[in-house]
Protein backbone atom coordinates (compact mmCIF):
# COMPACT_ATOMS: atom_id res chain seq x y z
CA UNK A 1 0.00 0.00 0.00
CA UNK A 2 2.89 2.41 0.42
CA UNK A 3 4.64 1.74 -2.64
CA UNK A 4 0.79 2.38 -4.83
CA UNK A 5 0.09 5.21 -2.22
CA UNK A 6 3.61 6.86 -3.28
CA UNK A 7 2.49 6.63 -6.71
CA UNK A 8 -0.65 8.11 -6.63
CA UNK A 9 0.72 10.84 -4.87
CA UNK A 10 3.72 11.05 -7.88
CA UNK A 11 0.66 10.96 -10.53
CA UNK A 12 -1.39 13.89 -8.61
CA UNK A 13 1.90 16.21 -8.11
CA UNK A 14 3.32 15.78 -11.54
CA UNK A 15 -0.12 16.12 -13.25
CA UNK A 16 -0.02 19.80 -11.88
CA UNK A 17 3.81 20.24 -12.88
CA UNK A 18 4.59 18.70 -16.00
CA UNK A 19 2.95 17.92 -19.20
CA UNK A 20 1.55 15.16 -20.90
CA UNK A 21 1.54 11.84 -19.51
CA UNK A 22 3.06 9.35 -21.76
CA UNK A 23 3.82 5.67 -20.14
CA UNK A 24 5.25 4.32 -16.56
CA UNK A 25 8.71 3.29 -15.42
CA UNK A 26 8.91 -0.13 -16.34
CA UNK A 27 9.37 -2.65 -14.04
CA UNK A 28 10.93 -5.41 -16.21
CA UNK A 29 13.88 -3.03 -16.41
CA UNK A 30 16.13 -2.16 -13.82
CA UNK A 31 15.76 1.60 -12.96
CA UNK A 32 18.93 3.62 -11.56
CA UNK A 33 19.23 7.32 -10.57
CA UNK A 34 21.26 7.41 -14.08
CA UNK A 35 18.89 5.45 -16.62
CA UNK A 36 15.17 3.99 -16.71
CA UNK A 37 12.83 2.56 -18.93
CA UNK A 38 9.36 4.08 -19.83
CA UNK A 39 6.70 1.44 -20.97
CA UNK A 40 4.40 4.12 -23.47
CA UNK A 41 0.54 3.77 -22.75
CA UNK A 42 -1.44 2.77 -26.00
CA UNK A 43 -1.18 5.78 -28.56
CA UNK A 44 1.55 7.99 -26.86
CA UNK A 45 4.62 8.72 -28.94
CA UNK A 46 7.89 9.29 -27.63
CA UNK A 47 11.18 10.28 -30.15
CA UNK A 48 14.69 10.87 -29.25
CA UNK A 49 16.03 14.02 -27.50
CA UNK A 50 12.41 14.45 -25.83
CA UNK A 51 12.83 15.58 -22.48
CA UNK A 52 10.61 13.83 -19.64
CA UNK A 53 10.11 13.70 -16.21
CA UNK A 54 8.99 11.63 -13.09
CA UNK A 55 8.70 12.06 -9.40
CA UNK A 56 9.36 10.05 -6.18
CA UNK A 57 8.37 10.61 -2.90
CA UNK A 58 11.86 9.90 -0.22
CA UNK A 59 11.22 10.24 3.42
CA UNK A 60 13.02 13.04 4.65
CA UNK A 61 13.47 14.84 1.91
CA UNK A 62 9.91 14.88 -0.02
CA UNK A 63 9.10 14.81 -3.59
CA UNK A 64 12.19 14.27 -5.87
CA UNK A 65 12.46 14.94 -9.27
CA UNK A 66 14.01 12.42 -11.98
CA UNK A 67 14.15 13.93 -15.41
CA UNK A 68 16.12 12.96 -17.99
CA UNK A 69 16.39 12.85 -22.32
CA UNK A 70 15.18 10.00 -24.37
CA UNK A 71 18.05 8.33 -26.22
CA UNK A 72 16.55 5.05 -27.57
CA UNK A 73 12.78 3.97 -28.75
CA UNK A 74 11.81 0.54 -29.37
CA UNK A 75 8.96 -1.40 -30.40
CA UNK A 76 8.49 -5.08 -30.30
CA UNK A 77 5.37 -8.22 -30.05
CA UNK A 78 5.39 -9.34 -26.65
CA UNK A 79 4.13 -12.46 -26.95
CA UNK A 80 5.97 -13.65 -30.06
CA UNK A 81 8.86 -16.16 -29.95
CA UNK A 82 9.80 -16.68 -33.26
CA UNK A 83 10.28 -14.18 -36.44
CA UNK A 84 8.03 -15.56 -38.42
CA UNK A 85 5.10 -15.27 -36.06
CA UNK A 86 5.05 -11.64 -37.22
CA UNK A 87 3.18 -12.89 -40.27
CA UNK A 88 0.35 -14.55 -38.28
CA UNK A 89 0.17 -11.65 -36.09
CA UNK A 90 -0.80 -9.78 -38.48
CA UNK A 91 -2.97 -12.11 -39.78
CA UNK A 92 -4.93 -12.16 -36.23
CA UNK A 93 -4.29 -16.00 -35.77
CA UNK A 94 -1.60 -15.44 -32.90
CA UNK A 95 -2.58 -13.07 -30.35
CA UNK A 96 0.12 -10.65 -29.52
CA UNK A 97 0.56 -6.92 -28.32
CA UNK A 98 2.58 -4.18 -29.80
CA UNK A 99 4.32 -2.72 -26.90
CA UNK A 100 6.78 0.54 -27.23
CA UNK A 101 9.68 1.69 -24.61
CA UNK A 102 11.95 4.08 -24.27
CA UNK A 103 15.26 4.42 -22.74
CA UNK A 104 15.97 7.31 -20.70
CA UNK A 105 18.89 9.32 -19.63
CA UNK A 106 18.79 10.66 -16.55
CA UNK A 107 19.84 14.47 -16.74
CA UNK A 108 19.31 16.22 -13.16
CA UNK A 109 17.83 14.66 -9.81
CA UNK A 110 16.03 17.48 -8.22
CA UNK A 111 17.30 17.62 -4.81
CA UNK A 112 20.12 15.56 -5.32
CA UNK A 113 19.00 12.60 -3.74
CA UNK A 114 20.54 9.67 -5.87
CA UNK A 115 17.39 7.08 -5.68
CA UNK A 116 16.19 4.83 -8.65
CA UNK A 117 12.54 6.20 -9.89
CA UNK A 118 9.76 3.12 -8.42
CA UNK A 119 8.50 1.12 -11.43
CA UNK A 120 5.22 1.78 -12.21
CA UNK A 121 5.43 5.49 -11.71
CA UNK A 122 3.72 7.89 -14.44
CA UNK A 123 5.81 9.71 -16.49
CA UNK A 124 5.43 12.90 -18.58
CA UNK A 125 6.77 15.10 -21.05
CA UNK A 126 8.52 17.89 -19.54
CA UNK A 127 6.73 21.02 -19.61
CA UNK A 128 8.19 24.47 -19.67
CA UNK A 129 9.68 25.00 -16.06
CA UNK A 130 10.77 20.79 -15.50
CA UNK A 131 12.42 20.98 -19.41
CA UNK A 132 14.49 24.07 -17.99
CA UNK A 133 15.46 22.20 -14.82
CA UNK A 134 15.97 19.00 -16.95
CA UNK A 135 18.48 20.90 -19.05
CA UNK A 136 19.72 23.08 -16.34
CA UNK A 137 18.93 26.20 -17.99
CA UNK A 138 16.79 27.73 -15.16
CA UNK A 139 20.51 27.94 -13.98
CA UNK A 140 22.08 30.14 -17.27
CA UNK A 141 22.55 32.92 -15.56
CA UNK A 142 23.79 34.00 -18.93
CA UNK A 143 22.84 31.74 -21.86
CA UNK A 144 22.52 31.64 -25.37
CA UNK A 145 19.99 30.61 -28.18
CA UNK A 146 21.82 27.64 -29.44
CA UNK A 147 18.58 26.46 -31.87
CA UNK A 148 15.45 24.48 -31.66
CA UNK A 149 15.36 21.33 -29.91
CA UNK A 150 13.07 18.16 -31.48
CA UNK A 151 10.20 19.66 -29.27
CA UNK A 152 10.04 22.77 -30.84
CA UNK A 153 11.76 24.68 -28.09
CA UNK A 154 14.73 26.84 -27.71
CA UNK A 155 18.14 25.10 -26.56
CA UNK A 156 21.04 27.18 -25.39
CA UNK A 157 24.49 27.69 -23.91
CA UNK A 158 26.04 28.67 -20.93
CA UNK A 159 27.78 31.54 -22.25
CA UNK A 160 30.15 31.03 -18.79
CA UNK A 161 31.31 28.34 -20.61
CA UNK A 162 32.40 30.54 -23.68
CA UNK A 163 33.72 33.52 -22.77
CA UNK A 164 36.16 32.25 -20.12
CA UNK A 165 34.26 32.11 -16.84
CA UNK A 166 34.26 28.64 -16.72
CA UNK A 167 35.87 27.72 -19.66
CA UNK A 168 36.41 28.54 -23.01
CA UNK A 169 36.33 27.20 -26.58
CA UNK A 170 34.44 25.36 -29.73
CA UNK A 171 35.29 22.29 -31.22
CA UNK A 172 33.30 21.56 -34.23
CA UNK A 173 33.55 18.48 -36.50
CA UNK A 174 31.73 17.31 -39.60
CA UNK A 175 31.64 16.02 -42.51
CA UNK A 176 33.05 18.83 -44.78
CA UNK A 177 29.75 20.20 -47.70
CA UNK A 178 27.62 18.43 -45.42
CA UNK A 179 28.06 19.20 -41.05
CA UNK A 180 27.29 22.94 -42.23
CA UNK A 181 29.94 23.66 -39.60
CA UNK A 182 31.33 27.09 -41.04
CA UNK A 183 27.48 28.32 -41.01
CA UNK A 184 26.84 27.09 -37.35
CA UNK A 185 29.87 28.91 -36.41
CA UNK A 186 28.47 31.88 -37.54
CA UNK A 187 24.90 31.45 -36.02
CA UNK A 188 26.83 30.85 -33.00
CA UNK A 189 28.51 34.32 -33.37
CA UNK A 190 25.49 36.17 -34.23
CA UNK A 191 23.82 34.98 -31.28
CA UNK A 192 26.45 35.80 -29.46
CA UNK A 193 26.68 39.40 -30.23
CA UNK A 194 22.95 39.54 -30.46
CA UNK A 195 21.50 38.01 -27.42
CA UNK A 196 22.08 40.40 -25.03
CA UNK A 197 24.86 38.98 -23.05
CA UNK A 198 27.20 41.04 -24.01
CA UNK A 199 25.53 44.11 -22.64
CA UNK A 200 27.43 47.04 -22.84
CA UNK A 201 30.66 44.93 -24.20
CA UNK A 202 28.89 44.51 -27.46
CA UNK A 203 30.09 47.21 -29.42
CA UNK A 204 33.12 46.36 -28.21
CA UNK A 205 33.90 42.71 -28.81
CA UNK A 206 35.36 41.31 -31.89
CA UNK A 207 35.29 38.26 -34.36
CA UNK A 208 38.20 37.56 -36.87
CA UNK A 209 36.37 34.95 -39.45
CA UNK A 210 39.44 32.66 -42.19
CA UNK A 211 37.41 32.02 -45.05
CA UNK A 212 38.59 29.69 -46.95
CA UNK A 213 36.04 28.04 -49.31
CA UNK A 214 34.81 30.71 -51.59
CA UNK A 215 33.28 34.15 -51.06
CA UNK A 216 30.31 32.61 -49.41
CA UNK A 217 30.98 34.28 -46.48
CA UNK A 218 32.55 37.75 -47.41
CA UNK A 219 28.16 38.96 -47.36
CA UNK A 220 27.33 38.41 -44.02
CA UNK A 221 26.09 42.04 -43.64
CA UNK A 222 23.77 41.31 -46.62
CA UNK A 223 19.95 40.06 -45.76
CA UNK A 224 19.29 37.17 -47.37
CA UNK A 225 17.04 37.40 -49.80
CA UNK A 226 15.50 33.67 -49.03
CA UNK A 227 14.88 34.55 -45.67
CA UNK A 228 11.12 33.38 -44.84
CA UNK A 229 8.39 34.18 -42.88
CA UNK A 230 9.05 30.28 -41.14
CA UNK A 231 12.39 31.47 -40.48
CA UNK A 232 11.83 34.49 -39.30
CA UNK A 233 9.38 32.95 -36.95
CA UNK A 234 12.03 30.43 -35.72
CA UNK A 235 14.47 33.46 -34.98
CA UNK A 236 11.44 35.51 -32.92
CA UNK A 237 11.12 32.25 -30.86
CA UNK A 238 15.04 31.81 -30.41
CA UNK A 239 14.37 35.72 -29.03
CA UNK A 240 16.67 37.15 -31.77
CA UNK A 241 16.38 39.86 -34.63
CA UNK A 242 16.19 37.88 -38.18
CA UNK A 243 18.66 40.36 -39.95
CA UNK A 244 22.16 40.08 -41.31
CA UNK A 245 25.44 41.65 -39.23
CA UNK A 246 25.41 45.07 -38.33
CA UNK A 247 29.30 45.86 -39.00
CA UNK A 248 31.17 43.72 -41.07
CA UNK A 249 35.06 44.41 -43.10
CA UNK A 250 36.68 42.16 -45.69
CA UNK A 251 39.94 41.35 -46.29
CA UNK A 252 41.75 39.99 -49.29
CA UNK A 253 44.78 39.52 -51.02
CA UNK A 254 45.85 42.27 -53.64
CA UNK A 255 45.38 40.63 -57.43
CA UNK A 256 48.68 38.98 -58.49
CA UNK A 257 50.18 41.24 -60.90
CA UNK A 258 48.30 44.50 -60.17
CA UNK A 259 50.66 47.29 -59.56
CA UNK A 260 47.63 49.23 -57.21
CA UNK A 261 47.01 46.34 -54.95
CA UNK A 262 43.57 46.04 -55.82
CA UNK A 263 41.78 43.12 -53.59
CA UNK A 264 41.45 39.70 -55.07
CA UNK A 265 37.81 39.59 -55.21
CA UNK A 266 34.89 39.36 -57.69
CA UNK A 267 31.59 39.79 -55.82
CA UNK A 268 31.61 42.21 -53.28
CA UNK A 269 33.28 45.87 -53.93
CA UNK A 270 32.44 48.01 -50.79
CA UNK A 271 33.76 47.62 -47.61
CA UNK A 272 36.76 45.75 -48.75
CA UNK A 273 40.73 46.08 -48.17
CA UNK A 274 43.62 44.59 -49.42
CA UNK A 275 46.01 43.26 -46.50
CA UNK A 276 50.01 42.40 -47.28
CA UNK A 277 53.17 42.99 -45.56
CA UNK A 278 56.53 45.02 -46.58
CA UNK A 279 59.47 43.53 -46.58
CA UNK A 280 60.23 45.86 -44.16
CA UNK A 281 57.71 44.37 -41.96
CA UNK A 282 58.32 40.67 -43.06
CA UNK A 283 62.07 41.53 -41.89
CA UNK A 284 61.34 43.87 -38.53
CA UNK A 285 59.01 41.20 -37.41
CA UNK A 286 60.98 38.16 -38.13
CA UNK A 287 58.39 36.36 -40.27
CA UNK A 288 60.34 33.60 -42.19
CA UNK A 289 59.65 31.26 -39.80
CA UNK A 290 55.89 31.47 -40.96
CA UNK A 291 56.94 30.44 -44.81
CA UNK A 292 58.35 27.10 -43.31
CA UNK A 293 54.70 26.68 -40.87
CA UNK A 294 54.35 22.97 -42.48
CA UNK A 295 55.15 20.19 -40.11
CA UNK A 296 57.33 18.58 -42.80
CA UNK A 297 59.60 21.65 -41.76
CA UNK A 298 60.20 21.17 -38.43
CA UNK A 299 61.36 17.89 -39.16
CA UNK A 300 63.64 18.85 -42.00
CA UNK A 301 66.73 20.05 -40.02
CA UNK A 302 66.49 23.72 -41.12
CA UNK A 303 64.33 25.17 -38.87
CA UNK A 304 67.36 26.17 -36.37
CA UNK A 305 68.88 27.90 -40.01
CA UNK A 306 65.36 29.49 -39.93
CA UNK A 307 65.68 31.52 -36.87
CA UNK A 308 69.30 32.65 -38.16
CA UNK A 309 68.61 34.07 -41.14
CA UNK A 310 65.32 35.58 -39.66
CA UNK A 311 67.78 37.11 -36.72
CA UNK A 312 70.05 38.65 -39.68
CA UNK A 313 67.13 39.84 -41.68
CA UNK A 314 66.05 42.06 -39.02
CA UNK A 315 69.65 43.05 -38.04
CA UNK A 316 70.92 44.26 -41.20
CA UNK A 317 67.81 44.87 -43.76
CA UNK A 318 67.31 48.97 -43.73
CA UNK A 319 64.23 50.84 -45.41
CA UNK A 320 64.36 52.11 -48.73
CA UNK A 321 62.25 54.63 -50.23
CA UNK A 322 58.11 54.54 -48.91
CA UNK A 323 57.50 51.50 -50.74
CA UNK A 324 58.36 49.29 -48.01
CA UNK A 325 61.43 47.50 -49.47
CA UNK A 326 64.55 47.27 -48.47
CA UNK A 327 68.39 47.12 -48.65
CA UNK A 328 70.56 44.49 -47.50
CA UNK A 329 74.32 44.70 -47.08
CA UNK A 330 74.16 46.89 -50.28
CA UNK A 331 71.57 45.01 -51.94
CA UNK A 332 67.87 46.27 -52.48
CA UNK A 333 64.82 44.07 -52.50
CA UNK A 334 61.37 45.53 -53.88
CA UNK A 335 60.35 42.20 -54.15
CA UNK A 336 59.76 38.98 -52.16
CA UNK A 337 61.87 37.06 -55.27
CA UNK A 338 64.41 40.12 -55.13
CA UNK A 339 64.96 39.29 -50.94
CA UNK A 340 64.93 35.14 -51.87
CA UNK A 341 68.04 35.94 -54.73
CA UNK A 342 69.80 37.89 -52.19
CA UNK A 343 69.86 35.15 -49.72
CA UNK A 344 70.12 32.55 -52.14
CA UNK A 345 73.44 34.38 -53.61
CA UNK A 346 74.60 34.98 -49.92
CA UNK A 347 74.07 31.37 -48.68
CA UNK A 348 75.39 29.48 -51.43
CA UNK A 349 78.53 32.28 -51.21
CA UNK A 350 81.17 30.66 -48.69
CA UNK A 351 82.62 33.50 -47.95
CA UNK A 352 79.21 35.09 -46.97
CA UNK A 353 77.72 31.96 -45.39
CA UNK A 354 79.12 32.08 -42.06
CA UNK A 355 77.97 35.25 -41.47
CA UNK A 356 74.11 34.39 -42.17
CA UNK A 357 73.96 30.86 -40.62
CA UNK A 358 76.20 31.64 -37.63
CA UNK A 359 78.06 27.83 -36.70
CA UNK A 360 79.45 25.67 -38.95
CA UNK A 361 76.14 24.84 -41.30
CA UNK A 362 76.07 21.55 -43.80
CA UNK A 363 75.64 22.61 -47.08
CA UNK A 364 72.77 19.98 -47.56
CA UNK A 365 71.26 21.80 -44.84
CA UNK A 366 71.17 25.36 -46.82
CA UNK A 367 70.15 23.78 -50.14
CA UNK A 368 66.98 22.18 -48.67
CA UNK A 369 66.60 25.64 -47.19
CA UNK A 370 67.03 27.06 -50.35
CA UNK A 371 64.95 24.50 -52.30
CA UNK A 372 62.10 25.19 -49.78
CA UNK A 373 62.14 28.90 -50.08
CA UNK A 374 62.29 29.37 -53.65
CA UNK A 375 59.36 27.31 -53.75
CA UNK A 376 57.54 29.74 -51.63
CA UNK A 377 57.90 32.95 -54.12
CA UNK A 378 55.05 32.11 -56.62
CA UNK A 379 52.40 31.79 -53.49
CA UNK A 380 53.96 34.77 -51.51
CA UNK A 381 54.49 37.27 -53.64
CA UNK A 382 51.51 39.15 -53.87
CA UNK A 383 51.39 39.04 -49.88
CA UNK A 384 54.85 39.70 -48.84
CA UNK A 385 56.41 42.92 -51.32
CA UNK A 386 57.94 45.97 -51.38
CA UNK A 387 56.68 47.97 -54.23
CA UNK A 388 53.22 49.10 -53.16
CA UNK A 389 52.88 52.64 -50.87
CA UNK A 390 54.12 52.51 -47.72
CA UNK A 391 51.70 54.67 -46.08
CA UNK A 392 48.74 52.78 -47.42
CA UNK A 393 46.41 50.80 -44.62
CA UNK A 394 47.80 47.07 -45.76
CA UNK A 395 47.59 45.20 -42.90
CA UNK A 396 45.00 43.08 -41.12
CA UNK A 397 43.04 44.35 -37.84
CA UNK A 398 39.70 44.28 -36.24
CA UNK A 399 39.51 47.56 -35.17
CA UNK A 400 37.32 48.46 -38.51
CA UNK A 401 34.23 46.70 -37.61
CA UNK A 402 32.56 44.40 -35.15
CA UNK A 403 33.31 41.09 -37.31
CA UNK A 404 36.70 40.61 -39.67
CA UNK A 405 36.70 38.61 -42.39
CA UNK A 406 40.30 37.61 -43.77
CA UNK A 407 39.33 35.65 -47.18
CA UNK A 408 41.79 33.09 -48.11
CA UNK A 409 40.40 31.25 -51.02
CA UNK A 410 42.19 32.78 -53.68
CA UNK A 411 45.89 32.00 -52.15
CA UNK A 412 47.61 28.93 -52.02
CA UNK A 413 47.75 26.62 -49.44
CA UNK A 414 51.44 27.76 -48.22
CA UNK A 415 49.78 31.62 -48.46
CA UNK A 416 47.01 30.55 -46.44
CA UNK A 417 49.44 29.01 -43.86
CA UNK A 418 51.07 32.17 -43.60
CA UNK A 419 48.13 34.53 -43.50
CA UNK A 420 46.81 32.82 -40.27
CA UNK A 421 50.40 32.26 -38.34
CA UNK A 422 50.91 36.03 -38.79
CA UNK A 423 47.65 37.29 -38.35
CA UNK A 424 46.72 34.85 -35.40
CA UNK A 425 50.21 35.69 -33.57
CA UNK A 426 49.26 39.44 -33.94
CA UNK A 427 45.84 39.33 -32.78
CA UNK A 428 47.38 37.35 -29.79
CA UNK A 429 50.38 39.70 -28.98
CA UNK A 430 47.98 42.45 -29.22
CA UNK A 431 45.42 40.91 -26.27
CA UNK A 432 48.69 40.22 -24.19
CA UNK A 433 49.81 43.57 -24.48
CA UNK A 434 46.46 44.97 -23.38
CA UNK A 435 46.22 43.47 -19.72
CA UNK A 436 42.99 42.84 -20.00
CA UNK A 437 40.30 39.82 -21.43
CA UNK A 438 37.84 42.72 -22.61
CA UNK A 439 36.46 43.14 -24.67
CA UNK A 440 36.77 39.37 -25.84
CA UNK A 441 37.99 38.40 -29.82
CA UNK A 442 36.46 35.37 -31.12
CA UNK A 443 38.50 33.38 -33.84
CA UNK A 444 36.88 30.95 -35.95
CA UNK A 445 39.04 29.01 -38.18
CA UNK A 446 38.43 25.96 -40.63
CA UNK A 447 40.08 23.33 -41.14
CA UNK A 448 41.67 23.35 -37.83
CA UNK A 449 43.62 19.39 -38.80
CA UNK A 450 45.38 21.32 -41.15
CA UNK A 451 46.85 24.05 -39.34
CA UNK A 452 47.20 22.21 -36.02
CA UNK A 453 47.78 18.31 -36.65
CA UNK A 454 48.25 15.77 -33.92
CA UNK A 455 51.61 14.85 -35.09
CA UNK A 456 54.62 17.01 -35.77
CA UNK A 457 55.34 20.85 -34.85
CA UNK A 458 55.19 24.46 -36.72
CA UNK A 459 54.94 28.17 -35.84
CA UNK A 460 51.49 27.84 -36.63
CA UNK A 461 50.55 24.85 -34.05
CA UNK A 462 52.52 26.41 -30.92
CA UNK A 463 50.44 29.42 -31.31
CA UNK A 464 46.97 27.79 -31.54
CA UNK A 465 48.17 25.67 -28.43
CA UNK A 466 48.74 29.13 -26.85
CA UNK A 467 45.57 30.57 -27.46
CA UNK A 468 43.86 26.92 -26.14
CA UNK A 469 45.38 27.10 -23.03
CA UNK A 470 46.00 31.06 -22.27
CA UNK A 471 43.58 32.50 -24.16
CA UNK A 472 41.43 31.85 -21.86
CA UNK A 473 42.32 34.28 -19.56
CA UNK A 474 43.48 36.59 -22.39
CA UNK A 475 40.18 36.86 -24.05
CA UNK A 476 40.71 35.02 -27.23
CA UNK A 477 38.03 32.57 -27.66
CA UNK A 478 38.96 29.75 -30.61
CA UNK A 479 36.08 28.18 -32.24
CA UNK A 480 37.70 25.58 -34.37
CA UNK A 481 35.53 23.44 -36.84
CA UNK A 482 37.41 20.40 -38.62
CA UNK A 483 36.55 17.09 -40.64
CA UNK A 484 37.85 15.05 -38.57
CA UNK A 485 38.89 15.94 -34.75
CA UNK A 486 41.01 12.66 -34.60
CA UNK A 487 43.64 14.52 -36.36
CA UNK A 488 43.91 17.27 -34.44
CA UNK A 489 46.36 18.41 -31.53
CA UNK A 490 44.78 16.99 -28.23
CA UNK A 491 45.42 19.72 -26.29
CA UNK A 492 43.52 21.68 -28.55
CA UNK A 493 40.49 19.59 -28.29
CA UNK A 494 40.56 19.08 -24.86
CA UNK A 495 40.63 22.21 -24.01
CA UNK A 496 37.10 23.12 -26.06
CA UNK A 497 34.63 23.60 -23.22
CA UNK A 498 31.45 23.62 -25.81
CA UNK A 499 31.84 20.22 -28.79
CA UNK A 500 29.64 20.12 -31.06
CA UNK A 501 29.38 17.38 -34.28
CA UNK A 502 27.35 17.65 -37.17
CA UNK A 503 26.97 14.87 -40.19
CA UNK A 504 29.62 12.28 -39.24
CA UNK A 505 31.67 9.57 -41.28
CA UNK A 506 30.91 6.37 -39.64
CA UNK A 507 34.50 5.36 -39.19
CA UNK A 508 35.62 9.04 -38.09
CA UNK A 509 32.15 8.43 -35.42
CA UNK A 510 33.87 5.56 -33.85
CA UNK A 511 37.41 7.14 -32.46
CA UNK A 512 38.07 7.74 -28.95
CA UNK A 513 38.11 11.65 -29.62
CA UNK A 514 34.01 11.21 -30.36
CA UNK A 515 33.51 9.63 -26.25
CA UNK A 516 31.62 12.55 -25.58
CA UNK A 517 28.68 10.83 -27.63
CA UNK A 518 26.52 8.28 -26.30
CA UNK A 519 26.85 5.17 -28.85
CA UNK A 520 23.43 5.99 -29.64
CA UNK A 521 24.00 9.69 -30.52
CA UNK A 522 27.48 8.24 -32.65
CA UNK A 523 24.73 6.27 -34.92
CA UNK A 524 22.48 9.11 -35.23
CA UNK A 525 25.54 11.42 -36.47
CA UNK A 526 26.33 9.17 -39.27
CA UNK A 527 22.84 10.29 -40.81
CA UNK A 528 22.44 13.74 -39.39
CA UNK A 529 20.88 16.11 -41.93
CA UNK A 530 22.17 19.42 -42.93
CA UNK A 531 21.80 22.17 -39.94
CA UNK A 532 21.62 19.08 -37.44
CA UNK A 533 24.68 19.60 -34.80
CA UNK A 534 24.96 17.52 -31.62
CA UNK A 535 26.05 20.40 -28.91
CA UNK A 536 27.74 19.25 -25.29
CA UNK A 537 28.15 21.49 -22.86
CA UNK A 538 29.52 20.64 -19.38
CA UNK A 539 26.73 21.46 -17.44
CA UNK A 540 24.46 19.06 -19.71
CA UNK A 541 25.38 15.26 -18.99
CA UNK A 542 24.25 14.29 -22.98
CA UNK A 543 24.61 16.17 -26.07
CA UNK A 544 21.71 17.99 -27.35
CA UNK A 545 20.52 17.90 -30.93
CA UNK A 546 20.16 21.05 -32.25
CA UNK A 547 18.27 22.32 -35.55
CA UNK A 548 19.85 26.05 -36.03
CA UNK A 549 17.43 28.15 -38.05
CA UNK A 550 18.04 29.37 -41.93
CA UNK A 551 20.52 32.02 -41.82
CA UNK A 552 19.52 35.69 -42.00
CA UNK A 553 22.12 36.97 -43.51
CA UNK A 554 23.58 35.88 -46.99
CA UNK A 555 25.38 33.01 -47.45
CA UNK A 556 26.54 32.87 -51.06
CA UNK A 557 26.52 36.15 -53.21
CA UNK A 558 23.08 35.26 -55.32
CA UNK A 559 21.25 35.49 -51.88
CA UNK A 560 22.95 39.23 -51.53
CA UNK A 561 20.03 41.56 -50.55
CA UNK A 562 21.83 44.99 -51.39
CA UNK A 563 22.99 46.95 -48.45
CA UNK A 564 21.41 49.48 -46.71
CA UNK A 565 22.19 52.88 -47.68
CA UNK A 566 24.59 54.73 -45.13
CA UNK A 567 24.02 58.54 -44.05
CA UNK A 568 26.22 60.61 -46.02
CA UNK A 569 29.45 61.90 -44.03
CA UNK A 570 28.62 65.55 -45.58
CA UNK A 571 25.92 67.36 -43.56
CA UNK A 572 25.42 69.69 -46.40
CA UNK A 573 24.72 67.17 -49.13
CA UNK A 574 21.61 67.50 -50.71
CA UNK A 575 20.70 71.32 -49.55
CA UNK A 576 19.25 73.73 -51.64
CA UNK A 577 21.64 76.46 -52.89
CA UNK A 578 24.70 74.42 -52.99
CA UNK A 579 27.20 75.48 -56.18
CA UNK A 580 28.09 72.94 -58.67
CA UNK A 581 31.48 74.70 -59.11
CA UNK A 582 34.34 73.02 -57.52
CA UNK A 583 36.18 75.98 -55.45
CA UNK A 584 39.42 76.36 -56.85
CA UNK A 585 41.37 75.67 -53.59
Amino acid sequence: MTVNGAVNHQATAATSAAGEAVGRVLGTQAASPLSFWVGLEPGKVVQLDDVVVTRREVPGYGLVLVAGVVTTVEARHEGAAYDSDVFLIADGALPAAVVEVAEVRVTRVEPEVFVPPLPGSRVYLAGAGDRDQALYFDVMDRRIPLGMGRDGQPLYVNFDFLDGTRGAHVSISGVSGVATKTSFATFLLYSIFNSGVLEGEAANTKALIFSVKGEDLLFLDHDNLRLDERATSVYARLGLPAKAFGSVHVFAPPRPGDPNGVPHVSARTQGVSSFYWTLVEFCEEELLRFVFADADDERAGYSLLVGQVAARLKAWAEPVGDGGAIMVRGIACRTFSDLVEMLSDQLQDESARGEWSGAQTPLGTVNAFLRRLRSAVRPLSPIVRGDLPFYRSHSVRTSDAQVSIVDLHNLPERAQRFVVGVVLRGEFHRKESSGTARPLLFVVLDELNKYAPREGDSPIKEILLDVAERGRSLGVILIGAQQTASEVERRIVSNSAVRVAGRLDPAEAARSEYGWLPPAVRERATIAKPGTMFVAQPEIPVPLAVAFPFPAWATRPSEAAAPPAKASADPFQGLPGVEDDIPPF
